[in-house]
């Protein structure tokens, strides 16, 4: 079984894959006659959307009269990239898998066929196997049950469904940059974090690395006790285009005194990179510093993944020049640990979205 060597726990299936003729439903669609799907198998395929666990299928099917099936069974929206046609499962479910930038050990693959899981399992051997009489009791295992399920989880499937119709708009769209994400009437919302919103902070600082100033990671009890303390400001951005949520996207943990604010964590979804959500928390952060006449120091904490992070701080006017504010900081406990400085001073809000904050000045 695979864990997370981060914590030891058993590592969460992000996708499970479905093989279709009797396994999802009963029967074999190409020998004619009606398929069915029992009401078990239909309860774990809607159990599993609302704990955030996306599902696919790779199946050896006539790809249009599969998918009008799945239509007339109610079943084909909860279903993302589906690989119907003939060629090696395995390759359906690589295809899959890179789609959505999954490692392959946080996808399963559930199939009747003994040869065809064992296909997939040479070929992929970390992906996960399970027999078509699994599947009922596919929500009981360790695997496919989060600790905690957060709103963000359960609409996983309808934010990446919004996102490969963002991703099509993309592709056809013929001007700049900055054009495209203008047209996408992109709004951004920081806001404090409190209630259930501490536990989307908590999956932000578990889930990314590329775009996470320290990789530290806050457990929502710890991010309750700062959401309390008044020196600290516990941050959830949050972002919406015409194709839909985002989800919460970013977390920003900031310890406020009168002379200097302290940046003490950075972090957002890789999703967002691409429109400059980043860059956009930084400069309102600078900006409303700038209103409470405060330098900024941030934390940086320089990891094998995070070099992107680094580049936004930079590019936003961060540095390591000395400064008597530094001072105020008390030093970190880790070695490693950046302090980066800035004096802060009134920014422009992007002209690619609109900002919709707290107040912190």
């Amino acid at each position: 079984m695979s864990t997370d060597p981060d914590n030891g726990r058993t590592a969460l299936v992000k996708c499970l894959v479905w093989d279709l003729d009797d396994t999802l439903w009963k029967g074999t669609l190409l020998e004619g006659g009606e398929v069915r799907v029992p009401d078990e198998v239909r309860q774990v395929v809607q159990e599993l959307d609302t704990r955030g666990v996306l599902q696919s299928v790779a199946s050896k099917n006539d790809h249009d009269l599969a998918w009008t099936r799945l239509e007339r069974l109610g079943l084909a929206e909860y279903f993302v990239l589906p690989r119907i046609g003939w060629g090696p499962k395995s390759e359906s479910v690589r295809a899959i898998a890179d789609r959505l930038d999954f490692a392959y050990g946080a996808v399963a693959f559930v199939d009747d066929q003994p040869a065809e899981r064992a296909e997939v399992a040479y070929g992929l051997p970390a992906v996960r196997c399970y027999t078509a009489e699994q599947a009922a009791s596919l929500p009981d295992l360790p695997e496919f049950r989060p600790e905690v399920v957060t709103v963000d989880a359960r609409r996983r499937r309808h934010m990446y469904q919004a996102g490969f119709e963002r991703e099509a708009a993309r592709s056809e769209f013929t001007g700049p940059d900055e054009g495209f994400l203008r047209s996408l009437d992109l709004v951004m919302g920081i806001g404090r974090a409190a209630g259930e919103e501490l536990s989307r902070v908590e999956e932000l600082t578990l889930r990314t690395s590329q775009m996470n100033a320290t990789g530290v990671h806050y457990s929502a009890s710890a991010l309750r006790s700062l959401a309390t303390d008044p020196a600290h400001e516990v941050l959830v951005t949050t972002l919406t285009d015409r194709f839909g949520p985002h989800g919460a996207v970013g977390v920003t943990l900031v310890r406020k005194d009168a002379a200097v604010w302290h940046l003490k964590l950075l972090a957002t979804s890789c999703r967002v990179v691409s429109f400059g959500v980043g860059a956009a928390i930084l400069d309102w952060l600078v900006d409303q510093a700038a209103r409470a006449g405060a330098h900024l120091v941030a934390d940086f904490r320089p990891t094998d993944r995070n070099r992107m992070m680094e580049i936004a701080y930079r590019f936003a006017g961060f540095t390591e020049e000395p400064c008597v504010c530094r001072d105020a900081v008390p030093r970190p406990s880790e070695a490693d640990v950046q302090r980066l400085h800035l004096v802060s001073e009134r920014r422009e809000t992007p002209v690619t979205m609109v900002v919709e904050a707290v107040d912190l000045a």
